[in-house]
């Protein structure tokens, strides 16, 4: 239920995100604010301890947070300018199998079933019906469609860092230095595009409500949602709930925008992705060490 609740959340942040562009702000902005928001919260309620146990494991929260942060956000958002949308759409929805092939090739106690695989695959065919519409043309983009690559793996190993921290630390902990790294490795990129100069949309109504909504809700609860949701069902079937984010954000662009046609290959791609993960939610395909 928390990766579920997350992935739906998530699946809205289209809509705020759109608006924000709109109203004068960049990605760096966008995140920059986002995260500042959820560090500041994460702050308030969990301030000690300030270091992990070891430099060892301060580096892999370090690794956490340009992972889950800065690498992905900064990754994905750029990608978008040099490729089409349906292009990051599709190669973000892999992140699911990245995260189960990534686990299989860097923890030995992982295992894979076919019941999982099957279902992972018929989700992932039905993102591309979905984001295809019925019309499979592609115009590649090298480096636009290199960008959405990094994003997914990094989102991948995000996934794989944070169920391994999972085995010292709290969420509280977590979560709160992935969103400081995250800060921190962003902080240089946001300053070099003059991030903090335009402080004109901050008076705008409609950007405080939805920097709220992507601070406080996407930010700060769904961190905290996801990453407790990793630590109890594992990397792998956690993320195969990111499949639904193509659905959340259609209905999220339905209501917000009405800019968006339903056909027969929204409506097949949407079955095939809610069949894809019903099948590899129930399927056992995990050891109890790693999942």
């Amino acid at each position: 239920m928390l990766a579920l609740v997350a992935v739906i959340i998530w699946g809205t942040t289209f809509a705020s995100s759109k608006a924000l562009l709109v109203n004068g702000l960049t990605p760096a902005d966008i995140m920059f604010y986002r995260f500042a928001l959820a560090y500041a919260l994460m702050w308030a309620i969990a301030p000690r301890p300030l270091f992990a146990d070891s430099l060892r494991d301060e580096l892999m929260f370090l690794a956490a947070g340009l992972c889950g942060g800065s690498v992905y956000f900064l990754a994905e958002n750029t990608a978008l300018i040099y490729t089409q949308t349906t292009n990051v759409a599709i190669i973000v929805a892999t992140i699911p199998l990245l995260t189960a092939l990534l686990s299989r090739a860097l923890v030995r106690s992982t295992r894979l079933c076919n019941r999982f695989v099957a279902g992972s695959l018929l989700s992932l065919a039905g993102v591309l019906l979905y984001e295809m519409n019925g019309d499979f043309t592609f115009e590649i983009n090298m480096l636009g469609d290199s960008l959405a690559f990094v994003a997914a793996l990094a989102w991948a190993l995000y996934n794989i860092v944070v169920f391994r921290l999972y085995n010292t630390y709290s969420t509280r902990f977590i979560t709160r230095k992935v969103f400081f790294y995250g800060l921190a490795t962003l902080l240089p990129v946001w300053i070099a595009e003059g991030g903090g100069r335009n402080l004109a949309p901050l008076a705008v109504p409609t950007v405080i409500w939805n920097l709220l909504f992507l601070g406080l809700l996407a930010s700060f609860a769904c961190y905290i949602m996801w990453n407790r949701a990793i630590s109890k069902i594992g990397s792998m079937k956690a993320s195969n709930y990111i499949y639904l984010s193509p659905l959340v954000a259609f209905v999220t662009s339905q209501l917000a925008f009405d800019d968006e046609a339903i056909t027969w290959a929204s409506i097949l791609g949407g079955a095939a992705i809610l069949g894809g993960v019903y099948i590899a939610e129930n399927a056992s395909h995990f050891g109890r060490k790693y999942k």
